[in-house]
């Protein structure tokens, strides 16, 4: 492919990034194009040779998309690590064209979000100063953890388990505080956690539907009823009434969407504004985690992945 091509340069540095804002520079670029006259050149779509690919694009309001034929088409399936699952769209998607007007930003004033990094899994050592180090190259920043003046058993940490659960299962033990990831060779990567409060607590076996990074946050409306300071802060968002991702966002940086028998839980493995909660039972039923633990985990996870609540 010829680095002189125009199209190519900007598909290369835009459409990569997953941005329908990419996609509105390269609407406007094909337009200008076409008005000088002459063909388009091959790459002129995707800058690769092809109109279609296995990515979903996401645009400045957290809506989904594929690209098909030539077209950005809405997707309403479960996404994982940016790309499809196979078999969990809900309606037939609407085909969009290239030169249909976008969706309307129906927040004005918010911030296009930078892309997620995609974090190298470290297996190596577990160097507290780095894990719990501020995290700047992400969506939104996330400040470092103190960790010196935490509990130390409430620290990511390798250790044995001689459990019955297979490798790659996420245990929880709610009256020690803790999530295991089980490992092969009878080792887990252990999380501390802050759990559900007397009367919110739960147990049971339950699936990893979704993986959200800075996901808004829905809470469901007796929450709201009966939390007076909540109410004030909910707004309207594109899915209903709930609080946008960002750092005000009591999901934090990660969350992790459990269901079972096919239906949503509304329970989430998610990051915290309050890290001094870790290690006490004050939720309302999720699992936090310190937003640099929660990371690491969303990191090692896939969607299906099951995740046991002890009771």
């Amino acid at each position: 492919m010829s680095s002189s091509n125009p199209i190519s340069r900007l598909t290369r540095r835009t459409v990569l990034t997953g941005s329908m804002t990419g996609l509105a520079l390269l609407r406007s670029t094909l337009s200008g194009l076409a008005q000088q006259g002459g063909p388009l050149p091959p790459d002129a779509i995707d800058g690769f040779g092809g109109y279609d690919d296995d990515r979903l694009y996401r645009d400045e309001n957290g809506a989904l998309y594929r690209r098909r034929g030539g077209q950005y088409v809405p997707y309403s399936g479960r996404e994982s690590y940016g790309r499809p699952v196979p078999g969990t769209e809900t309606e037939p998607p609407r085909r969009r064209a290239l030169d249909e007007t976008l969706p309307p930003d129906s927040q004005p004033g918010r911030p296009a979000q930078r892309p997620v990094v995609e974090r190298p899994v470290d297996d190596g050592p577990i160097d507290y100063a780095r894990a719990y180090a501020a995290v700047t190259d992400d969506p939104f920043p996330v400040q470092a953890f103190n960790w010196k003046k935490a509990n130390p058993v409430f620290l990511r940490q390798e250790v044995s388990y001689p459990g019955r659960h297979e490798p790659g299962t996420i245990v929880i033990d709610p009256r020690a505080h803790h999530l295991f990831l089980v490992q092969p060779g009878g080792r887990a990567r252990r999380y501390g956690v802050g759990v559900g409060k007397q009367g919110f607590s739960w147990s049971g076996i339950s699936t990893i539907n979704s993986k959200q990074a800075w996901p808004d946050w829905y809470p469901p409306k007796e929450m709201i009823a009966r939390t007076p300071k909540l109410a004030r802060e909910v707004t309207k968002l594109q899915s209903g009434v709930g609080v946008e991702g960002g750092t005000r966002n009591p999901l934090g940086a990660r969350a992790l969407y459990l269901w079972q028998d096919n239906k949503d839980t509304l329970y989430r493995i998610h990051g915290t504004l309050e890290p001094t909660s870790i290690g006490h039972s004050v939720s309302s039923g999720c699992i936090r985690m310190i937003n640099q633990d929660v990371i690491d985990l969303y990191g090692r996870v896939a969607v299906g992945t099951k995740v046991v609540v002890l009771s």
